[in-house]
């Protein structure tokens, strides 16, 4: 017969492994507890459990990306849709979801669903508080997926889910304190500490890219100036190409004559290609950007004392281009430099697929075992 985690949506099996309602990467203790977290989830979780193949989904704002993930963190199957436009209601992108889940559900015998989604997720990891991309608001997904599926669900922030994914299976592997930052439009960050996603008192924690930086600078879609993402992001590497390129700069002409003279067909991986041939101006525009990510990372260092810093997104595909200047940045700026051990900075591991993989491994901790049946279909 098969378990359901009723209305409600709370999960069974954490209650019964002594999780609590938090579930996996979650400390459920206080810091003398540290320790015991340190490979909290095999402590915690039963062979057959961390075996469960369970669905991740991945929201953004373009597309929704759904695959089953085995318990060694490998995605068996992956199917895509479109991101239903913005101005439609939160059922319209519910749909979408559920449709992929149960057709991967027609051909896995899956045991729960992860949701990574670009916006604020409150601290029970139900409802989305805000997501610009999707024009939710306080959307209580988990409990909205729940009814219609008939599996547990676990909704995540997509950086949160992409941050667990790298230190369980990528290049955060090994490390007790791991500080993930992904550079795409704009800067999203997590902390994986002890074995446990740091998700602040309010659920909100990493959001570095809106630390301020200039005061008085750049003004941010968030409503305040000079933020971090204004000045490391992608939306800052194309918003300085597209400046010099406007202004008819000799130094921009060869970014020009790549798109035909069109200021506004210059983007990130095009100014990326370039800085790869060899294009001065290219090279020069991701050394700024690279060295306000040393920047950042200097500060976070200061506040947080990671081992290690993972750098993923879109940007972080110019590779060294990026990360040998923020790497030189950083120990110039690093607070007590020369006198205490540097972070490491790497680059991830997983990729695209580090959100969707995260957020299936978070939902592993609610998975319960459901018999082989045909799941009767949900109503759209």
């Amino acid at each position: 017969m098969t378990q359901s985690s009723g209305r409600s949506g709370q999960p069974v099996l954490p209650a019964l492994l002594g999780l609590g309602q938090r579930g996996l990467g979650q400390r459920a203790g206080g810091p003398h507890q540290t320790e015991r977290y340190r490979d909290r989830r095999r402590r915690t979780l039963p062979a057959g459990v961390l075996r469960l193949p369970t669905i991740g989904i991945d929201i953004g704002g373009t597309k929704v990306v759904a695959g089953v993930v085995s318990g060694e963190g490998v995605i068996v199957e992956q199917l895509r849709a479109d991101t239903p436009d913005k101005s439609k209601s939160p059922k319209v992108v519910e749909d979408v979801i559920v449709e992929l889940v149960l057709e991967l559900a027609d051909r896995h015998d899956v045991h729960a669903v992860g949701i990574g989604a670009a916006g604020w997720v409150d601290s029970d990891r139900s409802r989305v508080l805000f997501a610009p991309h999707l024009n939710w608001r306080d959307e209580p997904l988990r409990e909205a997926l729940s009814d219609r599926l008939k599996f547990p669900v676990v909704v995540e922030n997509d950086a949160n889910a992409a941050a667990w994914a790298e230190w369980r299976f990528g290049a955060g592997r090994g490390e007790d304190l791991v500080v993930m930052i992904t550079l795409g439009t704009g800067i999203g960050g997590a902390v994986v500490r002890q074995g446990y996603v740091d998700r602040g008192r309010y659920g909100l924690a990493g959001e570095f890219g809106h630390m301020q930086v200039v005061p008085g600078g750049h003004r941010c879609p968030c409503g305040n100036r000079g933020c971090w993402e204004q000045y490391s992001s992608g939306n800052a590497l194309v918003r300085e190409a597209r400046e010099l390129a406007a202004a008819e700069s000799p130094v921009a002409q060869p970014l020009l004559a790549r798109v035909g003279g069109e200021v506004s067909a210059i983007t990130g991986p095009l100014v990326t290609e370039a800085a790869r041939a060899g294009d001065p101006m290219a090279v020069e525009l991701l050394h700024d950007i690279g060295s306000w990510l040393g920047i950042g990372l200097a500060n976070l260092a200061a506040a947080l004392d990671p081992g290690r810093f993972v750098i993923g997104g879109g940007v972080s595909a110019a590779g060294d281009l990026l990360l040998a200047p923020a790497q030189e940045t950083f120990r110039r700026t690093l607070t007590g430099r020369g006198f205490r051990p540097e972070a490491q900075i790497v680059p991830a591991a997983l990729g695209n697929e580090a959100g969707l993989i995260g957020a299936a491994d978070l939902a592993r901790a609610v998975a319960r075992r459901f018999r082989t049946v045909k799941r009767s279909r949900a109503e759209r």
